[in-house]
């Protein structure tokens, strides 16, 4: 076994390798960029290397830098994580061309399952049942047309290089699919550098089940049973679980058999997923799975198989690329239990899941383990304080739960999720109880379009904790503080010798100015509409009670802000400041402003025209994925503040609109 070990990666599975790689005895290098610097991953490490600037093109993705931080550091093997160069090749040969073990398959195992189209011939070759659809290598649009109508609509354009849900379109009708494919084939070049595409039939109600497969240098191959995933949104994927739902011992068998036989026909070594979309209109059947793709690395959702098997993947990893056998045989493994893992990212959802970004303020979970088993695991890359930057993934933590059963493991993520604390940035986590709680996921009546038809419900914008208001203009007013002393006298804020005072305050949510009139003696406020409520300070909390009935709301303050937090419901307020001259007039919807940092790849406003609402304007590309802004009403173009190729911020104007007529 090498001594140490160099993460070529950042972030949660940067962290979650080192956890492992400690627990072993082995020394840990971690590389970063420059935007990087005061990371987790960094801070875990026995060294660091800098590698780079921010942009992952100049720093996560430079091969030789990684190889010359660990010639100067000395490791033995680099492990490449998920993303960035793990399932790149080249890369590969480069590591074991400067004499270092890399932590993954062979690169002829990563070229077999790189290329979508030729995986699938390879597939087809080895018996693995696989999906409908055309992967040849014509790339026109007369071609790709005609074999979409072949197949018969709905149809997947997938871009052959592709993965994350990037490079895909869902196709419906013939009129629809040049339009698609043009949106494809650009995802594909700029995510992977490779716009060719395949085309596939769409399953009506498809179920997305994966099978985990280890593979060691000794000719043992086994499967650590599955995990459904179907649970996404535009392809990406928000909670997994594993078992999946409604799996029987008969599928299981096939699905598994099916997984090692793809996996031993590339010459498969290491840890590995072999990707199936299963028809789930009639339940999963022996017959109604196919062959999508193969991931050659770990996976984000590993920890949930981890949770069923009892074994740490990461030290299979090491080990099996240490020449180790695998130590378990088929016949040794077992299901325990159900495990989930919701995805927690720094997300505006109300916005379309735009990528989102901030200082963390606050963040803290509820009490379980990182990066190790347990009923509660949290596997994050960040702490409070942390910056979640435009430049990378902003996914801000892993929350896994496990229980005996699928009902306990369920209520369990539900759980967790409410007791999970975020400040100073948007993030899906209403958005994620909402879904636990959602009652055909708990029936276990699960597809990939799920979310889709739900998305409203799902994704609206969620009420504000009761009297959330009242409680941040006390605290914003030091009414809430925890007394300095047990001294009677200090316990009495707000006290007023000749009975109840009033108090008026006026603080902002969001753009929202909010006046309050209250009346208080002691604990008691008397609300302008009659109600009469107790609050108490307990920690960093309120307890409010009413009517006999008591609610404990936590109370987080940064700076000029405090943020009001009741299970997964949140509001965020700051007090009024008079003498602020900042507070902007709205702008009345004559504006197209940036909803997320990225840069401008194409633009379709000019000067002068004239628009009508929803006209497309500005392409946005955030995280290798794009969004089309649109016009938020008639009008004429005044001025187009941007151009092709910049890059831009949060909130920076983009195009602005007059009335017609006013031009």
């Amino acid at each position: 076994m090498f001594d140490k070990l160099l993460i070529a990666n950042r972030g949660e599975i940067a962290a979650r390798v080192i956890a492992t790689a400690r627990r072993m005895g082995l020394r840990t290098v971690a590389v970063y960029s420059e935007a990087d610097r005061d990371a987790l991953h960094v801070a875990m490490a026995d060294e660091a290397v800098l590698i780079g600037p921010a942009a992952a093109s100049e720093s996560y993705l430079r091969a030789e830098a990684i190889l010359d931080a660990a010639r100067r550091t000395g490791a033995g093997a680099i492990h490449p994580g998920y993303g960035f160069l793990s399932e790149n090749p080249d890369f590969v040969e480069a590591v074991q061309g400067a004499g270092l073990v890399f932590v993954g398959p062979p690169a002829s195992a990563i070229r077999a399952m790189g290329l979508k189209d030729a995986a699938k011939v390879a597939m087809v070759e080895a018996g693995v049942p696989v999906v409908p659809g055309y992967h040849g290598r014509a790339q026109d649009l007369t071609t790709l047309a005609d074999e979409a109508a072949r197949i018969g609509y709905p149809v997947l354009i997938k871009a052959r290089a592709g993965g994350g849900g990037k490079g895909m379109r869902l196709v419906e009708r013939p009129e629809d699919f040049a339009q698609a494919l043009e949106g494809a084939q650009r995802e594909g070049q700029a995510s992977f550098g490779d716009p060719a595409v395949l085309i596939e039939k769409y399953v009506t109600a498809p179920r997305h089940v994966e099978m985990q497969v280890f593979a060691d240098g000794h000719g043992n191959v086994v499967h650590m049973f599955e995990r459904d995933c179907s649970l996404q949104r535009r392809h990406q994927k928000v909670i997994e679980e594993a078992p999946a739902p409604g799996m029987t011992d008969e599928v299981r068998e096939a699905m598994g058999r099916a997984a090692v036989e793809a996996a031993r026909a590339i010459g498969y070594c290491g840890a590995g997923t072999v990707e199936f979309i299963a028809d789930g209109s009639r339940g999963l059947r022996p017959d109604g799975f196919w062959f999508m793709e193969m991931n050659t690395r770990l996976q984000v959702e590993h920890p949930v198989s981890e949770a069923i098997t009892g074994l740490d993947f990461v030290e299979l990893q090491l080990r099996i690329a240490a020449g180790e056998p695998l130590p378990v045989t088929q016949e040794e493994l077992h299901v325990d239990g159900h495990a989930f893992e919701a995805r927690l990212y720094a997300e505006d959802v109300p916005k379309g899941f735009l990528p989102a970004t901030g200082c963390l303020d606050h963040l803290s979970f509820p009490a379980g383990a990182s990066f190790a088993p347990g009923p509660v695991r949290i596997d994050s890359g960040v702490r409070t304080g942390d910056e979640i930057s435009p430049w990378y993934d902003p996914m801000i933590a892993k929350i896994v739960v496990h229980g005996p059963d699928r009902p306990t493991a369920l209520s369990r993520l539900s759980r967790a999720l409410e007791n999970t604390r975020v400040s100073g940035t948007a993030t899906n986590l209403t958005f994620l109880a909402r879904l636990a709680r959602h009652d055909g996921f708990a029936r276990g009546d699960v597809d990939t379009g799920l979310i889709g038809r739900d998305l409203e419900p799902l994704s609206r914008p969620p009420e504000p904790p009761e009297d959330a208001e009242i409680v941040a203009a006390l605290a914003l007013a030091g009414l809430l503080e925890a007394p300095a002393s047990s001294d009677p006298w200090a316990r009495l804020r707000g006290f007023r010798l000749w009975g109840a005072h009033r108090f008026h305050a006026r603080l902002f949510a969001g753009d929202d100015l909010i006046d309050l009139d209250l009346e208080i003696d002691g604990p008691t406020v008397r609300t302008p509409d009659g109600r009469t409520l107790s609050i108490r300070p307990e920690g960093d909390a309120a307890v409010v009670e009413s009517g006999g009935h008591s609610r404990r709301l936590d109370v987080l303050r940064t700076g000029d802000h405090l943020t009001v937090h009741e299970g997964t419901r949140s509001a965020t307020f700051r007090r009024h400041d008079p003498l602020d001259q900042q507070d902007a007039a709205a702008f009345g919807g004559g504006v197209v402003v940036a909803p997320m940092p990225g840069f401008v790849s194409r633009l379709s406003a000019e000067p002068g025209r004239t628009v009508t609402a929803g006209d497309a304007l500005v392409v946005l590309e955030a995280m290798k994925m794009e969004h089309t802004l649109t016009a938020p009403r008639d009008g004429v173009i005044a001025e187009v503040a941007v151009q092709v190729g910049q890059q831009v911020g949060d909130g920076d104007i983009l195009v602005t609109l007059e009335e017609v007529g006013d031009a």
